[in-house]
């Protein structure tokens, strides 16, 4: 019960997963046994293996996840890097797509939103590049442009406005 549309999309030769949908040329290329997933891109959910209840939408959003569950990426790069992490979101250019990813409860809306992320969890970012060098810090807040920009590990954090919290 899969759907698959372009050149390679979900071409794993031992996929036993069902309910997915893949849309682009390798999307879901690798999948083995994930479920539930939707991959609409290039390359889109690239190298997911077992990971369940993705949706991707964009040019390699999700790409590097293997194993992470209900994660929501929409755009250029969008999770690019996610390989474990779960129940993260991002929408924008690269948000959450510069590091690989394992942290889980994350939301990233706008351009490079929490672009560093490797561990941290349970962060929101909204605006461009909010958060964008946050790597283990966890329980941050940041709305507006370059909001919490400079933060790497720091934690409990919450910035509102352009440029604000640049040093912690």
């Amino acid at each position: 019960n899969n759907m698959a549309s372009g050149f390679q999309a979900m071409s794993s030769g031992t996929n036993t997963g069902d309910y997915n949908s893949a849309s682009g040329y390798q999307s879901m290329y690798s999948n083995t046994s994930g479920a539930y997933n939707i991959a609409s891109g290039y390359h889109s959910m690239h190298s997911n293996t077992t990971g369940d209840y993705n949706t991707a939408s964009g040019y390699a959003a999700l790409y590097s996840n293997t194993t992470g569950d209900y994660n929501v990426a929409s755009g250029y790069q969008a999770l690019l890097s996610n390989t474990t992490g779960s129940y993260n979101v991002a929408s924008g250019y690269q948000a959450l797509g510069g590091a690989t990813n394992t942290g889980d409860y994350n939301v990233a809306s706008g351009y490079k939103a929490l672009y560093a992320n490797t561990t941290g969890s349970n962060n929101t970012a909204s605006g461009n590049s909010a958060l964008s060098s946050n790597t283990t810090g966890t329980f941050n807040a940041a709305f507006g442009a370059a909001a919490l920009r400079d933060n790497t590990t720091g934690s409990y954090n919450t910035a509102v406005g352009v440029n604000t919290l640049l040093k912690t």
